[in-house]
């Protein structure tokens, strides 16, 4: 009788669970790769039917996605002289030139600015938090760890008018300080119970033979909680990252101009003409650092969660 494991997965098993692996990931990133590709496609190959596959590749919704473009008639083209740089050639096609920068780069340091701001506050406050629900004896702490949590429950679109309304009156519509707020306000339930479960997981006893050594209570929340718990930060500031990152309700209702962020402004590119390379364009870039961030915590990621594996 041959032997077999019942924990290690057959060679069937393991080839079939990679094939379903790399037809999820291929099903996945499709949407993606076409968004990319379109960022390359002039205005007439992004819209043709069929979809073109094979196309020559051309910058030109990069340039519309950064520049503002004036129409001219051909006299005043003549007047101007030729072209001068290869961005001016592409919008000349177009008896176009270049009128100015656009506002996407504004747009685009506003949500980083914004996105990132939250998510550090987020998680700042969240893991204070976290460790006092896990580490002391908190009145009613049951209850209020399920009113935090209710918080999440609840659309945030629902309290879009009372927020707007209090925004206004305190003079924060339209501005970073004004959401950063409100984006950590809304994150602070899931950072709160995603860290307090992290936390719960590493034993005590190690705080306690800090205390021993002479370290004071924040010292051993320092040097022994938090370098443990970087797993669960790194999760965490992941999730609050890409709400803040991408939300889009309240950025459309609260801010127009001075802190308006990409999403909202997005949509606007595409204009009279419907210009989709330049929206592809926008959003591919909007993607990155997203991306960046995710990778730059992947080693933190990858490890698991071993908190309780812990010989007494």
């Amino acid at each position: 009788m041959s032997s077999f494991s019942v924990t290690e997965p057959s060679k069937g098993q393991k080839w079939f669970a990679g094939i379903v692996v790399v037809v999820y990931a291929l099903v996945t990133l499709m949407p993606l790769v076409w968004i990319i590709a379109t960022g390359f496609k002039s205005p007439a190959d992004a819209i043709a039917y069929p979809p073109k596959i094979v196309y020559e590749p051309t910058l030109e919704g990069y340039v519309n996605l950064f520049t503002t473009r004036t129409r001219m008639t051909p006299e005043a083209l003549e007047e101007i002289g030729p072209p001068q740089t290869w961005y001016d050639r592409i919008v000349r096609r177009y008896d176009m030139v270049i009128s100015g920068p656009s506002r996407y780069g504004e747009r685009f340091l506003n949500s980083i600015i914004i996105g990132f701001g939250s998510t550090f506050l987020s998680i700042f406050l969240g893991t204070l938090a976290a460790y006092a629900f896990s580490r002391y004896r908190v009145p009613l702490k049951d209850d209020l760890m399920f009113f935090i949590l209710s918080t999440r429950m609840m659309p945030p679109i629902a309290v879009a008018i009372p927020i707007f309304l209090m925004f206004r009156q305190l003079g924060l519509s339209d501005t970073h300080l004004g959401m950063i707020l409100l984006y950590t306000a809304v994150n602070l339930s899931l950072s709160v119970w995603l860290l307090k479960g992290f936390i719960d997981e590493i034993p005590i006893e190690y705080e306690e033979a800090a205390l021993i050594d002479g370290y004071t209570r924040f010292q051993a929340f320092y040097k022994v909680v938090l370098p443990q718990a970087t797993t669960g930060i790194a999760s965490t500031a992941i999730f609050c990252l890409i709400f803040s990152w991408n939300e889009y309700a309240f950025a459309v209702l609260l801010t127009s101009g001075t802190a308006q962020t990409a999403p909202p402004f997005i949509p606007t590119i595409i204009g009279v003409g419907k210009d989709w390379p330049a929206v592809a364009a926008g959003t591919t870039l909007f993607l990155v650092p997203v991306m960046v961030f995710t990778i730059l915590l992947r080693k933190h990621l990858l490890r698991g969660i071993t908190f309780g594996a812990v010989r007494k």
